[in-house]
């Protein structure tokens, strides 16, 4: 029976990635800031709640050994998220530190705490959560950008190394997930850009009806499952169709005139 250790469970895609992983026979080490959140799964056997703030390297490091401690891991899911956006000049030195801390370092952290482990018994699969802001920019987004496209590079790159000794690693990159992620995400703005960023967030608003625009987390959970049962040697993946169209668009026309095209959307 298989194990897989997901970071940020208590909620939308990491909870749906509990139940589906779940369901289909496999261990779950489900993972949160607050245990207590966790409630959920108090129910389900072969699921283990563990506490884990990705933003604290000595709880990254005690809580990947007490999860060895549990048995063999087979999958290590990288899922904790923060969501921020606004002009740069808006941004405190805390929400710069929070985004990098927990979209990028924490993901390269938890992987450092279990590579040990995978490359000893040669066998072993790291799957980061991107997003279509891996593969394509928006306006006010430049920071969030800098995480997911940072995560995709930096998955690449560790493809290499990985593989000289049987490890895996991959990227699932969804565009919108009907989750709270999204109403969640923390906006700012500086008074120079208001009326850019409103007139930008009211087009994002239109195309974001909740009813019909993007995936369910348990579709994206769905691509994630793929990712990790596929067996095959292929580091990113897209997982909802507006994603995959996104990204078709930019490989099509190129960077350059994609980049014009975004700003012709979003900003008239």
């Amino acid at each position: 029976m298989k194990t897989i250790f997901i970071t940020g469970t208590s909620s939308g895609l990491g909870k749906a990635a509990v139940h589906l992983f779940h369901s289909k026979g496999w261990n779950v080490i489900a993972t949160m800031r607050n245990p207590d959140k966790g409630k959920d799964f108090d129910n389900l056997k072969r699921v283990t709640v563990l506490p884990l703030d990705i933003t604290n390297p000595a709880e990254i490091k005690s809580t990947a050994a007490a999860a060895i401690a549990l048995g063999e891991i087979n999958v290590v899911l990288n899922n904790a998220a923060y969501g921020a956006m606004g002009p740069l000049e808006s941004v405190t030195d805390e929400q710069l530190l929070k985004q990098f801390n927990t979209n990028l370092l924490g993901a390269i952290r938890v992987t450092q705490a279990f590579v040990p482990h995978f490359r000893e018994k040669k066998n072993g699969l790291f799957i980061n959560i991107s997003s279509i802001a891996g593969l394509v920019t928006f306006p006010f987004d430049s920071l969030y950008h800098a995480v997911k496209w940072g995560l995709e590079g930096w998955t690449e790159g560790m493809s290499y190394e990985l593989a000289a000794f049987g490890v895996g690693i991959k990227t699932v990159a969804p565009g919108f997930i009907r989750t709270e992620f999204g109403s969640n995400m923390v906006v700012t703005t500086a008074e120079p850009y208001k009326e850019l960023m409103d007139h930008y967030l009211g087009v994002v608003a239109s195309m974001m009806d909740a009813d019909t625009s993007g995936s369910t987390a348990e579709e994206i959970a769905e691509v994630i499952y793929e990712a990790a049962t596929d067996g095959k040697d292929q580091v990113h993946y897209t997982a909802g169709a507006d994603s995959k169209d996104m990204h078709e668009r930019r490989l099509q026309i190129g960077a350059e005139a994609s980049r014009k095209e975004m700003s012709a959307i979003f900003l008239g």
